[in-house]
């Protein structure tokens, strides 16, 4: 049964649909993360990974 607030997978864009899946991606790694090191050390990896997306640091990165 999906959520009557959230639109049907079939509703969105080829574009939504892609970062649908990046969402997806990140919460099971933010899990494996917390399961495996803790909060602390969770957050401060996905803060430091925006960090380095800001100072355009991700090697190989095309910035949009």
């Amino acid at each position: 049964m999906s959520d009557s607030n959230s639109p049907d997978q079939n509703d969105l864009t080829d574009e939504e649909k892609s970062k649908d899946e990046f969402f997806q991606r990140i919460a099971k790694i933010s899990q494996e993360m917390l399961d495996a090191h803790g909060k602390d050390f969770s957050m401060g990896a996905l803060v430091l990974a925006a960090r380095w997306i800001a100072e355009d640091k991700i090697t190989g990165s095309k910035v949009k």
